[in-house]
């Protein structure tokens, strides 16, 4: 199969559809790639609500042209914050750019706020998806120290994972957010070049924080980094063992509502909105006569493929466009609870605007970069990398005894649950049997049920009700609580004291 010549695939591929999606069907007609890839890309960003000026963050000239290739970073204090009186003296909020080392002329450009707690708690890094959206969409509306108000001033939020954690934010792959370059050739195209760049990054950092490198170290994010997460972790777990550099505490990593292994979660499309009311059986039955098409295409992409991981690309999303079109266009894929106003699912604006405040650039050393919060140019230089397995390296980690955590909120569509819990059980590894037969017990937070857990060893799967997308962001007591006893290695033991989840800034 896999030696199959691309163009009879390409002829397989376009009977195939024109089998299933006829001329009277209600279903779209699908695109060519490019322009598919395009629209696909201007869709997530405005059902966001937002409208960066620029499609990517390759500049024309280097704003710090001088500076040396480390970190440079700087204490700051956002000038909108609630309490005015809070100088950046009191705080532990650090903004650095990183000129990363093995690239042409690319710099990463990341927040870190220490822990609320103790500098003793774990160092957590942050990695939102898209691909090619800002980290910051995390920061300000899921679990960083602030939310935003209506008049672009910053508030404390209760919940925000620096109560527990050490947390870093990164901009990246480089054009997304303040990331930036002056080469196109820095632009990424594939796990290899992300892992390696956060790899370098992150030496860099606990260089510039040696205080930090005995802290134990977690890697977490959600939606495309479902992809990002296991290739980085795999990337430091590698580089302890070679000894490159500082050796990385790496004790786990989390995957919130990711897309991981295609191959298993593309096919639960139809299962989950057929189960969840969306579709009718009939509708269920007529889209999935290309679930074969579609598992072909990601066999044919392998690990390197190119014009093949495209054409996957392609007719593996007709799935979801399909799922789509029956279910309602104005339903929000993010949250089936929730209906999309007009083109807009969530308003994440005031973040976009708030960031490119004179002040607020000032205030961190941004210079005159202009924030794009997702890239339309980094969506697409990512999609021959879209419909890889990145499963594939998970099983060795486990294995040496690094954990992970797949979390994900059970209304959400495009990364569904049902999809993530059919990886995380086929996924083969010394434990696989005994995770499988471990039952599922109730998360408990504050003596209610906030979610349904299967753990073995050092695997684990949280259903999280009463959450979308954004897990974070829809049950922020639940994801810190979530986050506390993962990291303290207490998340399948049940507690009925109630905690005190109140910050004090």
């Amino acid at each position: 199969m896999a030696q199959m010549k691309l163009s009879h695939f390409l002829s397989l591929l376009l009977l195939l559809l024109l089998v299933v999606l006829s001329p009277s069907s209600s279903f779209a007609k699908i695109p060519i790639p490019s322009r598919f890839a395009s629209k696909q890309a201007e869709k997530l960003i405005r059902e966001l609500n937002l409208f960066p000026k620029e499609s990517d963050n390759i500049v024309d000239r280097d704003p710090f042209p001088a500076a040396a290739s480390r970190i440079v970073e700087k204490r700051f204090a956002f000038p909108n914050l609630a309490n005015s009186s809070v100088s950046f003296e009191d705080l532990g909020h650090h903004a650095g750019y990183y000129k990363i080392k093995h690239s042409h002329a690319a710099r990463l450009f990341y927040f870190f706020f220490e822990s609320r707690g103790s500098k003793d708690d774990p160092v957590v890094i942050w990695l939102s998806g898209g691909p090619g959206c800002s980290s910051e969409l995390a920061l300000f509306y899921e679990n960083g120290p602030f939310s935003i108000s209506k008049d672009l001033s910053l508030v404390p939020n209760e919940f925000g994972w620096d109560k527990v954690s050490n947390l870093i934010y990164v901009d990246q792959p480089t054009g997304t957010g303040f990331s930036y370059s002056s080469d196109r050739r820095d632009l990424c195209h594939s796990e290899a070049c992300v892992s390696d760049d956060l790899y370098d990054f992150i030496q860099a950092f606990f260089e510039e924080h040696p205080g930090l490198v005995k802290n134990d170290f977690y890697i977490t994010g959600e939606s495309y980094a479902g992809h990002y997460i296991p290739a980085f972790a795999a990337r430091v777990h590698k580089g302890n063992k070679g000894k490159e550099g500082i050796h990385i505490n790496l004790k786990g990593f989390a995957i919130g509502n990711g897309l991981t292994d295609p191959k298993i979660q593309y096919p639960a499309y139809t299962d989950y909105a057929l189960e969840m009311g969306l579709i009718s059986k009939s509708d269920h039955d007529r889209i999935n006569k290309l679930i074969p098409v579609c598992d072909v295409a990601i066999n044919l992409c392998g690990n390197d493929g190119k014009i093949s991981c495209l054409a996957a690309y392609l007719v593996c999303n007709s799935i979801f466009t399909a799922v789509r079109a029956r279910a309602g266009t104005d339903i929000n894929h993010y949250d089936i609870r929730k209906k999309c106003v007009g083109r807009l699912c969530y308003d994440f604006s005031d973040m976009e605007k708030m960031l490119n405040l004179r002040s607020v650039k000032q205030a961190l050393g941004v210079e005159d970069i202009e924030f794009v919060s997702c890239s339309t140019t980094v969506y697409q230089a990512m999609l021959v990398d879209w419909m890889r397995n990145l499963e594939v390296g998970i099983p060795t980690l486990l294995e040496d005894g690094i954990k992970l955590l797949v979390y994900a909120g059970e209304y959400d569509l495009i990364c569904n649950w049902l999809g993530n819990s059919r990886w995380v059980q086929a996924m083969e590894w010394n434990g696989q049997k005994e995770f499988v037969a471990s039952p599922e017990v109730p998360f408990n937070v504050n003596g209610s049920e906030a979610g349904l857990l299967r753990s073995h060893g050092p695997l684990s799967f949280l259903k999280v009700h009463d959450a979308g997308h954004m897990v974070p962001m829809d049950q922020p007591i639940a994801a810190l609580e979530m986050l506390k006893r993962w990291t303290r290695g207490t998340l399948s033991q049940q507690t009925t004291e109630t905690e005190n989840l109140v910050a004090s800034i």
